[in-house]
């Protein structure tokens, strides 16, 4: 006589949120202004204006860009905010950062527009590993939203979750 085998996580009520299934499509690209500047350490306005002025910007559409220097030049704030007008048009989005803060960026604006109503008085479980570049601040966004309205909210599988947080 062989027992039936019974999925208990199939059957359960958990909720599980995967942040993979709301990774933006968009190519991700790093713009170093160090190849701009005079010697990679000297930004000469006139200069940087011709090079942002000629620049065929439309190589960016619809992709998501962040903007740096990898030198240790000192950059004026000005600059920066030149390239992100330049980009405007043709970006989904700009930040000054590195390639996370951009991932980071991407997903607080996802997280914003994000409707959590339907997750109310349910018990949670924030899908830990993914395959995209989820950054880690993701969750951090996540789990601070769903926590006014769910039941619980745990992290890792359905099988092997780590319990953060209960509503008393």
């Amino acid at each position: 006589m062989t027992e039936e085998i019974i999925n208990r996580v199939a059957n359960s009520k958990l909720v599980t949120i995967n942040l993979e299934d709301y990774y933006p499509q968009g190519q991700r690209i790093l713009f170093d202004v160090k190849d701009w500047l005079f010697e990679g350490l000297v930004l000469r306005e006139k200069d940087f204006r011709e090079q942002v002025k000629n620049y065929d910007w439309s190589q960016f559409q619809d992709k998501y860009v962040a903007l740096t220097c990898s030198s240790d030049a000192i950059i004026p704030a000005w600059a920066f905010l030149l390239l992100s007008i330049s980009l405007e048009s043709y970006a989904k989005k700009t930040v000054i950062g590195n390639l996370e803060l951009l991932e980071t960026t991407i997903y607080q604006d996802v997280l914003n527009n994000l409707d959590v109503s339907e997750f109310k008085n349910k018990s949670i479980i924030i899908k830990g590993c993914s395959k995209k570049p989820v950054p880690q601040n993701a969750y951090i966004m996540l789990a601070h939203k769903l926590k006014p309205l769910v039941k619980s909210i745990m992290y890792g599988e359905a099988c092997s979750s780590v319990p953060l947080f209960k509503n008393k």
